[in-house]
């Protein structure tokens, strides 16, 4: 009953979104509704593109680093995934960690989660895995018992805070910090600034696999709310946002056409787009400021040579 309820809760979630969303002057869609199981996916699959730098970039600074995180994270540590999906990454870390008494995976799409905290649970036979499922970008509770004795430590990879408008990324600092407590500490994956010639075929390849990703939203929107969305007629368009720091993503109207949603119609004008996800770059000075700012002190710095991610340990 609980988990019927539970979806019952984020089906009312994201029809309040789409609609509220689609009727704004510039028409947007909340990022986290793109991550339904065939976004996640689709996602995994843009980590492998030769475009997708930070996948792989990231991967390399937790591998090479690796000993130096598990010194951070301490003896007995417990791992609080935020916004789990595949949990590759994770792997690197939990692998290499002293000891660790559990991992806690929080995402908001539960099938994908299972398969995650199984995967887990069969690598790491010593290891307690307690999977929750949230919108991690909300307010929500950790039910008692998910994590055991010893420190607490958020991780946080992927550079998904750059998914996150400053007052959002602001909370999600203050609710790790509430969560893990004030002896605990958090890792987080940053995407740095840099020549747009790399970062905005990041966001749009030449294999369509990103354009594919935007757009399942509209079929999820389809399938879950009794959308009349036809996708094709939706371009991928992925451009720079100089203001704000970040590559923006939007769905673009080929024509002129009305959509209904749940009984209710959307009138677009051809060129007009949905915004759905911005990713935003950080300078490392600046995150280390927005960080202090929001309870938390940098004490390590993790980047590759080039510096063009870097990995915070904050405490």
């Amino acid at each position: 009953m609980d988990v019927a309820v539970k979806r019952d809760d984020q089906l009312d979630a994201f029809r309040i979104d789409v609609l509220q969303g689609l009727s704004k002057w510039q028409k947007t869609l909340p990022s986290r509704w793109l991550y339904d199981p065939r976004g996640c996916e689709l996602f995994e699959q843009i980590t492998t593109l030769p475009e997708y730098y930070p996948t792989r970039t990231e991967t390399a600074i937790l591998t090479e680093h690796a000993a130096d995180i598990s010194d951070f994270c301490g003896p007995h540590a417990n791992l609080l995934e935020y916004g789990a999906g595949a949990g590759i990454k994770t792997e690197i870390v939990v692998g290499e960690m002293e000891h660790p008494r559990s991992y806690i995976p929080i995402d908001i799409a539960a099938g994908f989660l299972d398969l995650t905290a199984e995967r887990f649970r069969q690598r790491f036979l010593n290891l307690s895995v307690n999977p929750v499922v949230a919108d991690f970008t909300a307010e929500f509770s950790l039910p008692p018992g998910v994590v055991g004795d010893g420190r607490r430590v958020a991780f946080f990879p992927g550079s998904t805070i750059g998914n996150l408008n400053a007052k959002d990324a602001g909370l999600l600092l203050q609710r790790m910090r509430r969560q893990v407590g004030p002896q605990g500490a958090a890792i987080i994956g940053v995407d740095l600034k840099k020549d747009l010639a790399i970062l905005l075929p990041a966001y749009d390849d030449s294999a369509g696999v990103t354009a594919a990703f935007n757009r399942n939203i509209l079929v999820r929107i389809n399938r879950e709310l009794e959308g009349q969305f036809a996708a094709a007629q939706f371009r991928h368009l992925a451009r720079w946002n100089e203001a704000d720091c970040a590559v923006e993503m939007h769905l673009e109207s080929a024509n002129d056409q009305v959509i209904a949603i749940a009984g209710k119609g959307f009138a677009f004008r051809r060129g007009e787009t949905i915004h759905t996800e911005s990713s935003r770059k950080y300078e490392i000075r600046a995150f280390s400021e927005f960080a202090r700012h929001h309870g938390w002190h940098t004490q390590r710095l993790w980047t590759d040579r080039q510096r063009q991610f870097a990995i915070f340990g904050l405490i």
